[in-house]
């Protein structure tokens, strides 16, 4: 009588390994099952933002002031630029920082720490200047770090906060989902609180 080409134990062993394979193939089945779901989240998510019509889409600049994180719309921006020497004047409101000189016209420049009362951490290299622009109004804000531009959907802004009031919230257009600010360029540039000459 001929010897079995395979011993019991082996089979033992085989078996074992084959219900290892199998339960690691149903791991993997759970883990692309889970991933898959995270993925339709997602993509639900960024839908949601994004939901309106198109006429709703805001494209807006991104940057920051102090801790926080301020927006407004790309098409009130003429220029950004790092802050470039100013000039102090004399006899303006605190929150004018100074003028300054952008492609060979003076431009004045707004600290909106101050006319927000905001904490105030001093400048530094990092420092740079928006300057939003109308038809008869030309300015530039002091802005700590730009974070680039995006879009959001003006249907998802929420119209006020709490800890939004007084001034900051004159100017508000809305905030985020993500605590951004979201200013009204509009509004700002048609403020004649804003302006630092008599004949503007």
């Amino acid at each position: 009588m001929s010897e079995p080409l395979i011993d019991d134990s082996a089979w033992v062993k085989l078996r074992e390994r084959l219900a290892g394979l199998e339960r690691s193939l149903e791991r993997n089945a759970l883990e692309d099952d889970h991933e898959e779901l995270l993925l339709q989240r997602t993509r639900q998510w960024a839908r949601s933002e994004a939901r309106g019509d198109a006429g709703e889409l805001l494209e807006v600049l991104r940057f920051t002031l102090g801790e926080e994180l301020y927006a407004v719309e790309s098409r009130h921006v003429s220029t950004v630029m790092p802050l470039p020497q100013f000039t102090p004047l004399p006899g303006t409101p605190s929150f004018v920082l100074g003028i300054v000189s952008v492609r060979g016209h003076i431009v004045s420049v707004l600290d909106l720490r101050v006319l927000f009362e905001l904490p105030i951490e001093g400048l530094s290299d990092r420092n740079y200047l928006v300057v939003l622009r109308s038809e008869d109004m030309e300015f530039g804000l002091l802005a700590d770090q730009i974070r680039g531009i995006g879009q959001l959907a003006q249907s998802n802004l929420q119209p006020e906060l709490a800890n939004l009031k007084g001034i900051r919230a004159d100017y508000l257009l809305g905030v985020t989902l993500d605590q951004t600010t979201v200013l009204d360029g509009a509004r700002l540039l048609g403020d004649r609180n804003l302006r630092i000459r008599a004949d503007d």
